[in-house]
């Protein structure tokens, strides 16, 4: 779920898809579909898959199930496509659909040129000699705006600092030395897929997805780093991901959450709960825009499921 939450924060559209051979929906069926709504994806395509495993009846029954359960949701009103992503049927119908459901937002390239990091990775094989070295790179997406090679970049939290048993964040100033896209190496980027960013920084920073959720844009341009946050919170009646469907308690004060910001993932202890308000103490901060959202985790059973969302005030 972690990683799901991560990616949805970066998707225009998504694709939902159910296997025909099993009883809808699964418990990670609702979990997925509800975390979708949440990260605000619009624009869904049902899939239903595996239709040469079954046989007319089932395919049937299965499709009948889906339209019951996204009846008064989002996805209402989502195309259903039946696949057999074995033998490539259908796939042709899920093409077109993708083309007429999903199409390329319009995007503001004057906009600052903000990304939320994914990945953060070395290059460089074991070794390596220094002057061979290349510096460390970063993947995501960028939201909105162009990032053009030379660019001078900001990073945000940035680097964890420990000084005198207490713990500080530093942003991080680079410069983009390469970008690549699907179709290879160009001189900017933009909105729309993925990007990796080579920068000059020293690949020890960016090893082993070091700065997964944090936010990159040019110098100055970031919004604060947060370590506390207050919350307008929006709990669900279910927890979802659960077989037995658990019922959503409030939140109280002192309970221990998992929060997923756009690509970041923290977690925290709420300082104080009222009504639906909760404010939240980080245990890693997040860099994130005005009026974000964020999804929230409740230790249930041995794992963390997810029971609501927060909106910042």
């Amino acid at each position: 779920m972690v990683t799901m939450l991560s990616g949805a924060a970066l998707m225009d559209g998504a694709l939902f898809v159910v296997a025909a051979d099993a009883k809808f929906p699964q418990a990670q069926d609702r979990e997925h579909l509800l975390a979708a709504e949440m990260a605000g994806i619009k624009k869904l395509i049902i899939v239903q898959n595996k239709i040469d495993i079954v046989d007319r009846e089932r395919a049937i029954e299965n499709m009948k199930e889906i339209e019951i359960f996204v009846q008064g949701r989002s996805a209402e009103k989502a195309p259903i496509i039946p696949v057999s992503a074995q033998h490539g049927v259908n796939i042709d119908l899920l093409i077109e659909a993708i083309e007429r459901e999903i199409p390329t937002p319009k995007r503001n390239p004057s906009a600052s040129p903000r990304m939320y990091v994914l990945r953060s990775f070395d290059i460089n094989r074991p070794g390596t000699t220094v002057e061979k070295l290349r510096g460390g790179v970063l993947g995501g997406s960028i939201v909105q705006g162009i990032f053009n090679q030379d660019d001078q970049v900001e990073i945000k939290p940035g680097l964890r600092i420990e000084s005198g048993g207490k713990a500080s964040y530093q942003p991080i100033f680079t410069k983009i030395k390469s970008l690549h896209v699907s179709e290879g190496e160009v001189k900017q980027a933009g909105p729309g897929g993925l990007v990796g960013v080579g920068t000059s920084l020293c690949p020890s920073i960016t090893k082993a997805d070091n700065l997964v959720g944090s936010l990159v844009g040019k110098e100055g341009s970031l919004p604060p780093v947060l370590d506390r946050l207050t919350l307008d919170v929006e709990l669900f009646e279910r927890a979802v991901g659960t077989q037995e469907l658990v019922t959503v308690e409030k939140i109280k004060s002192n309970e221990p959450l998992v929060l997923n910001v756009a690509t970041a993932v923290t977690s925290g202890v709420v300082a104080s709960a009222r009504e639906n308000i909760i404010d939240v103490s980080l245990k890693r901060p997040i860099c994130a825009a005005s009026s974000f959202k964020a999804a929230l985790s409740r230790r249930i059973g041995d794992s963390w499921r997810l029971i609501g969302y927060g909106t910042l005030k």
